[in-house]
């Protein structure tokens, strides 16, 4: 058996997050209570202390506070030594720097292009795509202490909602985009691309600084009747029960957590050239690929899909397929606790 202590002191939302509440539980089954004990510190939150709890998290809540914050280094140097652990998995950045050294294995979970001063003096990290691992190689990470293993997602199917709340008509396409409301996702170039794509509506999902921007655009481009803001949501499953086709229109996306959703959840992808995409997305096979920054060509992917339902279908059935062969949870969480095991060797 293998003693991990995990910290976590990131935001409410945000796709490491939402991971590491998945991983954390995954590793809390009885199925795997023989594989592994595991105690975790998180920043203080009621949302994710609810979900530890109910999957049966042993947890600490910390404060994680910034610079003058001197009492949550003490109190985790503390609530480690208490654990015993044999390895101790940070992540981000925060939490990373206050991890401290010790009589056991510091690891990073590298989710994003992070700078790499965080994790001076850890042994190793574990990125969640190839592009992190040439990222961090980049910054003179040693090659044989990086190591990639992907995300997963749970596949159970969500129930469709009721269109009509959000005045989005029963029979329209409907496009689903996920993620902050940032400049990294390009969530302006897809609005420029439902401008192309008549009769559409496009939902995205998530909050963020660019949302006065992408609404005055949509009102810009005069699509804003067909444009809905959902705001943050926790019910993924339901949105991708509910939408058509699941749109990643990222300029800079390090995996694309949302892709295996859409695959889990069986709805074809369409998505930008960004770096995560590409790794994970055979183009015409799981997914069908646009150029950056390429609001015709997006249109014109997302318009092949809508008018072509045996192009759509396969796209579907490659996507579970490749789901199921490398990013379900069985698979997922194996390679963790054997690459967290074989640090002790």
């Amino acid at each position: 058996m293998i003693r991990l202590y995990q910290t976590m002191a990131g935001a409410r939302h945000g796709g490491a997050e939402v991971f590491f509440e998945r991983l954390v539980s995954a590793m809390a089954k009885p199925e795997r209570r023989a594989a592994v004990a595991q105690h975790v510190a998180i920043r203080r939150d009621d949302r994710r202390a609810g979900i530890l709890r109910a999957a049966g998290v042993d947890f600490t809540e910390l404060r994680f506070g910034g610079a003058i914050d001197f009492l949550t280094p003490c109190r985790l140097r503390k609530d480690i030594r208490s654990f015993a652990p044999d390895v101790v998995l940070a992540w981000m950045s925060r939490a990373a720097s206050r991890t401290p050294p010790g009589d056991y294995i510091r690891a990073g979970r590298i989710g994003g292009y992070y700078d790499i001063k965080y994790y001076r003096g850890f042994d190793h990290l574990i990125c969640n795509a190839p592009g992190l691992i040439d990222h961090m190689m980049g910054q003179g990470w040693p090659t044989e202490r990086l190591h990639y293993l992907p995300n997963f997602v749970n596949a159970v199917p969500g129930e469709a909602l009721d269109r009509s709340v959000f005045g989005t008509p029963k029979d329209a396409p409907l496009l689903l985009a996920l993620g902050r409301l940032h400049r990294n996702k390009a969530f302006d170039v897809l609005i420029r691309a439902l401008a192309k794509v008549p009769d559409a509506y496009l939902w995205i999902a998530g909050t963020g600084p660019e949302e006065g921007a992408l609404k005055a655009l949509a009102i810009e481009l005069d699509v804003v009747s067909r444009v809905v803001f959902l705001g943050w949501r926790d019910d993924t499953a339901d949105l991708l029960a509910t939408a058509n086709i699941l749109v990643c229109s990222s300029r800079v996306e390090g995996l694309g957590n949302v892709v295996i959703e859409a695959w889990a959840r069986d709805r074809p992808v369409v998505a930008a050239r960004s770096e995560g995409p590409v790794h994970l997305i055979r183009d015409g096979e799981t997914g069908l690929l646009a150029e950056l920054e390429d609001a015709e060509g997006l249109a014109a992917k997302l318009k092949a899909v809508i008018a072509d339902k045996v192009l759509a279908g396969s796209l579907v059935a490659a996507g579970r397929a490749e789901y199921e062969a490398k990013f379900s949870e069985d698979t997922v969480v194996r390679q963790y606790l054997e690459l967290l095991e074989s640090f002790r060797r």
